[in-house]
């Protein structure tokens, strides 16, 4: 009997990420081998993002265009994941008959048993938060055939390095996010879950792990995760699973500025594999901005943190991520944010116009920002970041930096340092994907470095 397929779309996030990879383990489960062509597939899933609204309209254009693929062949089953799938529900079904089912954030453990009973009972959406949720004991135990992975996955492809959850959902409510409503209260997974999740990624060969939560400088605050240590933070989890033998590198995301504790900043300078590189979102370099979108920290609180960082650890690269065009955001809010990009400067960012998401306080405030304003604050913004970065990656020329290998070909080689700077190499190298060289760097461009390798033997 031919085996059945399925294709995953992944938009958004590292979570979404690594929720694509427990639903693709899932399917094996059941049957499912991972196909090439997503409209030749039996099972088609979008894992969704409603972030930004431009993520939410990309989905559901493709729901569109697979209408006609379903047309042809009406055993093809489509399954709406993730974050807009909880925030539209049975809205999705209403606007694309076609669709099969509609989970949830919470319920993608769940989904083989789902599309069972889709297939037998016809549409279904179950997208339920619960404000007890337990976040599930999942080990990647099942063993999967080495073709059963696509070389164009990006949440499936990497043989070394790999996405661990260690806690869902959000508490903090930023006025212009819609994460607590569509992944939910936060909730923190058992540490004997991740630390036996890790062992297990790390002796099939993973040699670097990054924990992943909305907000991972809270983990443990919610709900006791160590029976034996009720103070249990995420300081305390770093130190754990830094120790798992045969882990190479260690890195996290996301963290909330008001969080970071002094403890978590010192793990910089103690905990040798993990990696000189923090991405820590201020989102807008002026109080009256912040105080807006309910970040609880100031300018000059942040500011602290980050010189903090740079006591323990001088060699950390620092990103961020920065909403321009926030309601009520006036020029000089605005300079105030070039102003703390010239204090800081980022190695790097992730910046946005803003743009109301449902649900959100922020969505009904009446002071927006028009869109031409919007579109020229983000073009100086990320003009002058594009000036930082290059002047930044600058000075790592004739540094000898640590490179992880991520593809060795005959045309040449790719890799990434511990302050996840990629680095090319022009020629092939003996080294396989995961191993760590040695290079020094010769070059450096905006978006990557150039390096040769020192003293490979």
């Amino acid at each position: 009997m031919e085996q059945k397929t399925f294709f995953i779309k992944t938009f958004g996030c590292q979570m979404n990420e690594r929720d694509s990879e427990i639903m693709a383990q899932s399917l094996a489960g059941y049957g499912f081998i991972e196909g090439m062509d997503m409209y030749a597939a039996d099972l088609v899933i979008l894992n969704t993002c409603s972030i930004r609204a431009k993520a939410e309209q990309k989905v559901m254009s493709l729901l569109g265009y697979l209408r006609k693929f379903k047309e042809k062949r009406p055993d093809m089953q489509i399954c709406v994941a993730g974050c807009v799938a909880q925030q539209e529900g049975a809205r999705i079904i209403e606007r694309m008959p076609h669709v099969n089912l509609v989970i949830g954030t919470q319920n993608i453990y769940d989904l083989g048993a789902l599309l069972e009973k889709s297939v037998s009972q016809g549409s279904q959406v179950v997208t339920g938060l619960k404000n007890d949720y337990d976040i599930p004991r999942f080990l990647p135990e099942i063993a999967l055939p080495e073709n059963s992975f696509s070389a164009t996955s990006p949440a499936l492809s990497s043989r070394f390095r790999k996405f661990v959850t260690i806690m869902q959902g959000c508490n903090n409510y930023c006025t212009y996010c819609v994460v607590p409503y569509t992944r939910g209260r936060e909730v923190s997974r058992k540490v004997k879950d991740i630390v036996d999740e890790v062992k297990v990624l790390v002796n099939s060969g993973i040699k670097e792990i990054t924990l992943l939560g909305q907000n991972v400088n809270s983990y443990g605050k919610t709900n006791q995760v160590d029976p034996s240590n009720a103070k249990y933070a995420f300081a305390d989890l770093l130190k754990d699973v830094s120790e798992i033998s045969g882990l190479a590198r260690l890195r996290f995301t996301t963290s909330n500025p008001k969080d970071l504790t002094d403890e978590l900043m010192r793990c910089f300078r103690d905990i040798k594999n993990l990696c000189a590189q923090f991405h820590l979102p201020v989102q807008a370099g002026s109080d009256r901005t912040l105080q807006r979108m309910n970040r609880k920290y100031t300018v000059a609180q942040y500011l602290e943190k980050v010189d903090k960082l740079h006591e323990y650890c001088p060699e950390i690269a620092l990103t961020t991520d920065v909403i321009v065009g926030f309601p009520g955001e006036t020029d000089e809010d605005f300079a105030e944010t070039m102003n703390l990009l010239e204090t800081v400067r980022f190695h790097g960012s992730f910046s946005f116009k803003y743009s109301d998401r449902p649900g959100t306080r922020a969505s009904q405030f009446e002071d927006k920002v028009a869109e031409h304003v919007k579109s020229e604050r983000l073009a100086l913004f990320q003009k002058r970041q594009d000036e930082i970065s290059i002047e930044r990656n600058r000075e790592y020329l004739g540094k000898v930096k640590k490179v992880m290998i991520e593809e060795n070909d005959t045309t040449g080689a790719k890799g990434r340092t511990e302050t996840n700077h990629i680095v090319h190499f022009t020629e092939p190298l003996s080294s396989a994907p995961g191993d760590i060289v040695n290079a020094r760097i010769f070059f450096a461009g905006q978006h990557s470095l150039q390096g040769k390798i020192e003293n490979q033997h």
